[in-house]
């Protein structure tokens, strides 16, 4: 029976991969800041380590008798003195010393997808670096690069309940968003695979003005659209880029940047986004 030390367990995808490794009867530690985070999650099952990734002092030995690790660290706004290479990159790093010491068989990291192609975006610097760290480590290891998460996806279903959706260019750019459970099993199923690296997105692929639309029809309202040329995304990005700190600027770069392109991966899963819109009506 394998044990599996996830970091990452609280947040959304996160809490995801818990259930996974529970239902696929894995022996599974999770490692998390705080206990308080852990409110309202169901973890009696799990062996709990309360650690800080961003301290090496603290995950000292937690690796240990671990065979594979799991890792979505990553944050999406920086925040509490924290930056992206603090947190994407270093506590990362931090804990791939640690796997390599205790001598973890499998690391697998979730990325993004085109980080590669997007390294010039503070978020995705970070984490391309550990990636690269990662594949020089010398252990066997996976990285998983997934689309957007419907989590991603609500600030459509907002937009379209208050009346008006406002979209990037003429609405024709592609995506396709995955839901947290299905991305779950991709990362959990890595484990026992070969592949070194996995794109991975929802099983509809739909343009903007498409995803709008379902909005809509779940909110029960007639679309209406409000098109932003592409002039003015660039405008505002060097804006901001000009007058705003990294802390505001950077989420804000990644956003307006992956939406003004196609993202689109291979599809996978059973989850479609307008039921997910469906979902956050009904709350």
């Amino acid at each position: 029976m394998k044990k599996v030390l996830l970091a990452g367990a609280t947040g959304y995808l996160g809490s995801y991969i818990v259930k996974e490794l529970q239902e696929k009867a894995f022996v599974t530690r999770v490692l998390v800041r705080t206990t308080s985070s852990l409110q309202d999650k169901d973890f009696q099952l799990y062996e709990i380590v309360k650690a800080e990734l961003t301290e090496p002092d603290t995950i000292k030995g937690c690796c240990d008798s671990i065979d594979a690790v799991i890792s979505t660290v990553g944050i999406t706004r920086q925040k509490e003195g924290l930056t992206y290479m603090d947190v994407d990159y270093q506590a990362n790093m931090n804990l791939l010393r640690e796997a390599r010491k205790s001598g973890v068989k499998k690391f697998t990291y979730v990325s993004v997808l085109n980080g590669e192609s997007l390294r010039h975006l503070k978020i995705c610097e970070a984490k391309e670096r550990f990636v690269d760290e990662l594949k020089a480590s010398g252990l066997d290891y996976c990285v998983i690069r997934p689309n957007g998460f419907f989590s991603d996806m609500a600030d459509f279903f907002q937009m379209a309940k208050k009346g008006r959706v406002y979209l990037f260019g003429k609405g024709t750019l592609k995506t396709n968003p995955i839901h947290g459970k299905d991305l779950a099993t991709v990362c959990v199923d890595a484990i026992n695979k070969k592949e070194k690296e996995i794109l991975v997105g929802g099983p509809e692929t739909l343009t903007h003005q498409e995803i709008a639309s379902s909005a809509f029809d779940v909110v029960g309202s007639k679309p209406k659209v409000t098109y932003i040329p592409e002039w003015i995304r660039a405008s505002v990005l060097k804006l901001l880029k000009m007058f705003t700190g990294s802390k505001t600027y950077g989420p804000i770069e990644f956003f307006m940047t992956v939406m003004a392109i196609d993202m689109v991966a291979p599809e996978y899963g059973k989850y479609t986004l307008k039921e997910h819109f469906a979902s956050l009506k009904s709350n």
